[in-house]
């Protein structure tokens, strides 16, 4: 796979596997992505703080398998971004927009709104919650730890993220009952 299609793919997967902001991705420096430990740490966010961010295991497999396609395409980077356009320097947010929407084409993900980057970033903490409820995890104490990571300022703000799909509230609905926190 070309380096265009690496770094999307790589890209993508990043944003729907951490929650990052596609503006945080792209401004990733080298420095930034511990490979060893499987530690983001994410400048200039929306609040203008720094944070780190775990990745799993399977995230770092793929982060790594891009620097080996990155670094044979460009031996010498023009500059200390992590994620590089096709002509080898810092991958721009239109850069971005562009190829996500070519590869949601591509996928025939164009039938009504159209998928955006940042919402793989809503999906990253629905999908959190849900797993959470399956879990039967306490919820509602955990949802500080997931504001945490997505860097908000308060987790309130989080709750933006959280709207109510039919699956999530099915497993409150029934986690409620089962729990005896309704009639």
């Amino acid at each position: 796979m070309p380096l265009r299609g690496r770094t999307m793919a790589t890209l993508i997967g990043l944003l729907a596997s951490s929650g990052l902001r596609s503006g945080e991705v792209v401004r990733l420096d080298r420095s930034d992505v511990d490979l060893t430990n499987g530690v983001l740490l994410v400048r200039k966010t929306k609040f203008r703080k720094d944070r780190l961010v775990p990745v799993h295991t399977t995230t770092q497999a793929a982060l790594r398998h891009y620097v080996r396609v990155r670094d044979a395409a460009f031996p010498q980077p023009k500059d200390q971004a992590f994620f590089l356009s096709s002509r080898g320097n810092r991958l721009s947010a239109t850069g971005l927009k562009n190829g996500f929407t070519e590869v949601r084409k591509l996928a025939g993900l164009d039938d009504g709104k159209p998928l955006r980057p940042h919402d793989l970033r809503h999906r990253f903490a629905v999908t959190r919650l849900s797993l959470w409820h399956q879990q039967r995890a306490n919820v509602q104490a955990l949802l500080p730890l997931l504001a945490t990571y997505l860097g908000h300022a308060s987790y309130s703000d989080t709750a933006y993220y959280l709207t109510g799909s039919v699956d999530l509230l099915a497993m409150a609905a029934e986690r409620a009952f089962l729990d005896g926190g309704a009639a």
